[in-house]
């Protein structure tokens, strides 16, 4: 089998499983990989076929990075909690609570020292495990 047709079946499956991920990673070594096909084709050398495909597919590699960051840069996922009710089992002294929110216990704490404290309070905010409650849904 000529060099080319290698090449060309190798871009053929990397883009095929670029198709099942969605990353352009993948589809930006399939295109580099048809460049280095083009190159055997061409007549190149083992070796200048393989520094064709291989250079390509780090520009390549770097081109899809950079575009990725460039077009979805990321930003920080909306608290999934957030406005969500719970029910307050114990305040403690220290204005600290313990309440019950998906079947399980929490630690919670008041978002600001003037919240009025009642047995319903509101998810505003999470800080690590510890949930931040208001009398007021957001």
């Amino acid at each position: 089998m000529a060099d080319f047709w290698i090449w060309w079946i190798l871009a053929a499956l990397l883009v095929g499983l670029e198709l099942a991920t969605g990353t352009f990673y993948l589809l930006a070594l399939g295109v580099a990989f048809v460049l280095g096909g083009v190159a055997a084709w061409l007549g190149a050398s083992p070796t200048m076929q393989m520094i064709v495909g291989g250079a390509l597919s780090a520009i390549a590699l770097a081109t899809a990075h950079y575009w990725r960051k460039r077009v979805s840069p990321s930003m920080p996922m909306p608290p999934l909690d957030r406005g969500a009710t719970v029910q307050v089992q114990k305040w403690n002294e220290d204005g600290s609570a313990r309440v019950e929110y998906r079947g399980t216990h929490w630690n919670a704490e008041v978002a600001a020292p003037d919240t009025v404290r009642s047995a319903t309070m509101y998810i505003v905010a999470t800080r690590g495990s510890t949930l931040v409650l208001s009398d007021r849904r957001p």
